[in-house]
């Protein structure tokens, strides 16, 4: 679909951004990577009078080390935070989960600011937030403004921006010898959350001393489970297991593909033949049948599931 009509302002300043605002009251919009805002543009499911691109405003852009915590602005992609020497130790989840959203172009595109001012449930980072209890920077004609996590996320694409306010930078507090974990379900690489879980933990005399536990997609809003919180704080910490070793290289060959069928006929997935006839496979849509002329090929699948291929 075509979006509706809008007027498109791109600020060199963050004043500028912020005067656009002002001009385009209640219905001004701010735009920046595009990958949430974009869509709901093209499905008139948002129709601004005025969008105002703040992509170019590098100064919101980068992690900066406040001392006690570190400044996250706004317009740092996905793909930055994730590589990030300054994030990796003290806000350790944040590069892990923001790894998971989308592809990578996508991840090259999206912001670190856009992405909670979307206030989508389903999107992975309003629970990391929530779960590292980071502080969210808004400013506006009044100057900055904290706000908290559970503040700021008001509703379904809702959060307690005012009109004229742009979301500016995110405080992270450094949580330095906490472990972390990011877990989603999704039934497609790129879908966004079914269900996701953001946990940071400190652990203390072989205890969890302290427990945060944030929901991806489970309300309107990112959920802080404060009864798991309490529960687990409670609880052993206990090392996870070692993880297997590798398999022998005897035991992996046994579970590749096998030939079967004609035992006078060279096996075609071989070595480098293997792309050949899985390729063969996809682009020819060979039927799954037992041998029945001499030269059929059969790739096992699994079980007694197998692909084959008659000769030409």
């Amino acid at each position: 679909m075509i979006p509706a009509k809008f007027d498109y302002v791109r600020p060199s300043s963050l004043a500028e951004a912020l005067s656009a605002l002002a001009s385009g009251g209640e219905d001004a919009n701010v735009i920046a990577g595009g990958q949430s805002l974009l869509p709901l543009l093209r499905l008139r499911f948002s129709y601004p009078s005025v969008l105002v691109d703040v992509g170019g405003l590098d100064a919101l852009r980068g992690v900066r080390d406040l001392g006690s915590e570190l400044e996250v602005g706004a317009l740092t992609t996905h793909h930055e935070l994730t590589r990030d020497p300054l994030i990796a130790a003290p806000c350790g989840l944040r590069a892990p989960a923001g790894g998971t959203i989308a592809h990578r172009a996508g991840r090259h595109r999206g912001r670190s600011g856009g992405a909670r001012a979307h206030a989508d449930p389903a999107g992975d980072l309003p629970a990391v937030v929530a779960a590292l209890d980071a502080t969210l920077v808004a400013t506006g004609p009044g100057g900055e403004r904290p706000i908290t996590p559970g503040d700021f996320f008001a509703d379904y694409l809702t959060t307690s921006l005012a009109p004229g306010e742009v979301l500016t930078a995110i405080r992270v507090p450094k949580l330095d010898g906490w472990g972390y974990r990011y877990e989603k379900f999704h039934v497609t690489a790129q879908a966004w959350a079914t269900v996701g879980v953001a946990v940071v933990v400190r652990r203390s005399d072989g205890h969890v001393a302290q427990a945060r536990v944030a929901l991806t997609n489970m309300g309107s809003v990112p959920v802080r489970a404060h009864s798991v919180e309490a529960a687990a704080a409670r609880g052993e910490a206990k090392a996870p297991p070692p993880p297997a070793p590798p398999a022998p290289p005897a035991h992996r060959r046994s579970r590749g593909p096998r030939c079967t069928g004609n035992p006078q006929t060279a096996c075609p997935f071989h070595g480098s033949n293997l792309s050949a006839w899985q390729l063969s496979l996809t682009t020819r849509s060979p039927s799954l049948f037992p041998p029945s002329r001499p030269g059929t090929s059969c790739l096992t699948l699994s079980g007694s599931l197998r692909a084959c291929r008659e000769p030409a």
